[in-house]
């Protein structure tokens, strides 16, 4: 299964909207396929223009590790090496705290990720499950 455009721009309008029902700061979402590829992106009025880094770094993260950025912010606190030769091997693009969410497919296969940014990391990470779950798909924050 791959993320569609059209699948893709549903999990941000979700997120947004479930961010503005939770009362959150202006997010920014998006969404890349299995590859790390830029799928879509949305930065809500207000959002500071460094946002979409912010994001794709959770994002990128959460896909390229196969790990939440739950999963990345405990090693990362108990590991401190491996995160930082993670960073180091992929750029500097990784951003590991809560908000990168792992798509799932049917057979539990990580089909893409959504990275949010915005507001505290946990409702950010919250947001996003919860864009995830509204379209059908599985999140795993």
């Amino acid at each position: 299964m791959d993320i569609t455009l059209r699948k893709a721009r549903a999990i941000i309008r979700k997120t947004l909207e479930k961010g503005r029902e939770m009362e959150l700061k202006p997010l920014s979402v998006i969404v890349l396929d299995a590859g790390g590829h830029v799928q879509a992106f949305e930065r809500e009025d207000g959002a500071s223009v460094g946002r979409f880094a912010i994001a794709h770094g959770k994002a990128y993260g959460a896909v390229m590790l196969g790990m939440t950025g739950t999963a990345q912010a405990e090693r990362a606190a108990t590991g401190p090496q491996f995160m930082a030769a993670m960073n180091g091997l992929y750029g500097g693009q990784v951003v590991p705290v809560p908000g990168g969410v792992l798509l799932r497919g049917k057979k539990g296969n990580v089909i893409g990720a959504v990275g949010v940014t915005g507001d505290l990391s946990e409702n950010d990470m919250a947001a996003a499950l919860a864009g995830v779950e509204a379209v059908g798909l599985t999140g795993e924050g």
